[in-house]
């Protein structure tokens, strides 16, 4: 039996990537150090509804998160581990379309 190998997130959506990371930093956040090595598990299929991204297993965030914003509103939100120090997912909440990664199939 093989381990399943998940591609980085940067590598499947490299905009979205660099522009969690300008965000980051913008604030100083200490976040922006891990965004470039998170791994991309698939959209979330917790819901229906859900268009969450995954950059852990499902289940394995905790209940507080990094609200990004660009001109003063949230367009971003990154969900955290339990230790604050790890994404588990990401949200896009100004409507763009990630493309086919990020739809669920089926």
């Amino acid at each position: 039996m093989t381990a399943v190998q998940y591609p980085r997130l940067a590598d499947v959506f490299p905009e979205l990537t660099a522009e969690i990371v300008l965000l980051l930093r913008a604030e100083a956040d200490p976040l922006a150090e891990v965004i470039d090595d998170l791994l991309y598990f698939g959209p979330c299929t917790c819901t229906p509804s859900c268009t969450n991204l995954l950059t852990a297993p499902l289940g394995s965030s905790g209940s507080r998160m990094a609200q990004l914003q660009r001109d003063g509103e949230d367009v971003i939100w990154l969900s955290l581990d339990p230790s604050m120090t790890g994404v588990t997912d990401i949200e896009v909440l100004d409507g763009r379309d990630l493309g086919p990664a990020a739809r669920r199939s089926g």
